[in-house]
This record gives structure tokens, C-alpha cells and sequence, in this order.
């Protein structure tokens, strides 16, 4: 691996079963950004900073954490000043909760680590990893969480070092593949929150929403060597 000493980061979208999270976020105008999650008592705690537009969305999005059955218990850490959260009320928290219905250790033990706080917004969590194996080898244990998880997990962006090839190469696309990927990173498709939509990429490139997905989805594919 001398040419990857410097490893990658991965953006994956994921969606699993049992998570408050999602439960709390799915049709809520707010959302959370985790910090953060440890094994205390057996039970999962995790530090979460809590957004909205106002503090009455807030306050509901709060509620809603403090009555999900898949929590234990909610304790409030304060309002802190930062920027890089969205909304116009923020809230800290603390929340414990089943360890099982967490993909966070799914995901370290297999070697993805955390490079961002986790981004859980729509009912679905953003997270940005850094990685340092070989495409089959990621391609190998995302599947494994896929399955041990029963979770929906969606490569989003796949960024090498800088001034460096990295492991993962948009040469092994196609044409077209090759032509949706960097237009939707261009467009901010990938970024937080998303500057574009799926249905303006296909739009700009006359194709079917779904075919542009479909598009994106192989070259994901690809890209972690999963064809």
C-alpha cells in the first residue's frame, strides 16, 4: 500500500433499522450531529448537538428525542456558540440508548473512522470516514454491515489524498459514469447540506431521475470495486 499511506475519506448515507436518530429525524425541520458515541454500563451514550430554525422546532425535536421508546435517557448539556451548525437554535445533548441499535462500532471495528461529526437529517445519518484498506477489502466489509446491520449503506463520495491517486480511480468507469459523478460533485450534489438536487443533475444531463441515480450507483460501485 505505499501508494495509499495516506488512506482515503469515504461519505456514505446510511439507513438502519431500531435508530432513534432516524425515527426523530424523519419528518422533523431540524436535525443532530453526533459527536460521538461510548459504551458506559452497557448502554451507548452519545453526544449530540441538537438544530432547528427556531427554538419552538427545537424544543419539539428535543421532545421527540426524550419520547422515542429507543432511548434511555436524555440530559441536556447547554447551548454552545458554532458556526459550522445550521439552523438558528442549537442545543447540546446526551443520550443513552441500546448498544445494538448503533452502526457506530459496525463501522470502527472495521476499520472506518470517523472523520466529521455524523449528520442525521431526513430520517437518514451522513458520515464521513477515513480508511486505509483496498477497494475490495472496503467493498468487503461495507457488505458485511449491510448484512450484520440489515442497513442500507450508499457510498456518496470517495475523495483521495491530496496531490495523490489514492486507491480509488474514476478511470475504471465509463463514459457516461464518469460524466454524472463529476458533474454531481461540481454541482455540490455531494456536499452538506446538498446544493443540488438529483432531479436537476438529470435535468442538466437529459436523463430520468432514476437513470442518473442508476448512473451514480454504478460508478459507486466501481469505485470500491464492487463489479
Amino acid at each position: 500500500m505505499s501508494n495509499q499511506e495516506a488512506g482515503v475519506r469515504v461519505s456514505l448515507d446510511i439507513w438502519h433499522p431500531d435508530c432513534w436518530t432516524l425515527e426523530v429525524t424523519e419528518s422533523a425541520d431540524g436535525g443532530l450531529l453526533g459527536h460521538g458515541v461510548h459504551e458506559i454500563d452497557g448502554l451507548a451514550n452519545g453526544r449530540f448537538t441538537v438544530y432547528a430554525d427556531s427554538t419552538e422546532e427545537l424544543d419539539q425535536l428535543v421532545a421527540a428525542v426524550r419520547d422515542s421508546p429507543l432511548t434511555e435517557s436524555v440530559w441536556e448539556t447547554g447551548d454552545f456558540e458554532d458556526e459550522t451548525v445550521p439552523g438558528s437554535a442549537t442545543r447540546g445533548i446526551v443520550v443513552r440508548y441500546d448498544l445494538n441499535n448503533s452502526i457506530n462500532d459496525a463501522l470502527v471495528s472495521r476499520g472506518f473512522i470517523p472523520d466529521e461529526p455524523v449528520r442525521m437529517q431526513g430520517g437518514r445519518e451522513q458520515w464521513t470516514v477515513l480508511v486505509h484498506e483496498s477497494r475490495h477489502t472496503v467493498h468487503e466489509r461495507l457488505e458485511a454491515i449491510r448484512a450484520e446491520k440489515e442497513a442500507d449503506v450508499r457510498v456518496e463520495l470517495i475523495t483521495a489524498p491530496k496531490g495523490g491517486t489514492g486507491m480509488f480511480r474514476t478511470d475504471a468507469l465509463s463514459e457516461r459514469q464518469r460524466e454524472v459523478y463529476e458533474l454531481a460533485r461540481r454541482r455540490g450534489y455531494y456536499a452538506w447540506p446538498r446544493e443540488t438536487s438529483a432531479a436537476e443533475l438529470a435535468a442538466e444531463v437529459d436523463v430520468s431521475k432514476a437513470t442518473l441515480l442508476e448512473h451514480l450507483r454504478k460508478a459507486e460501485s466501481k469505485l470500491l470495486g464492487g463489479d
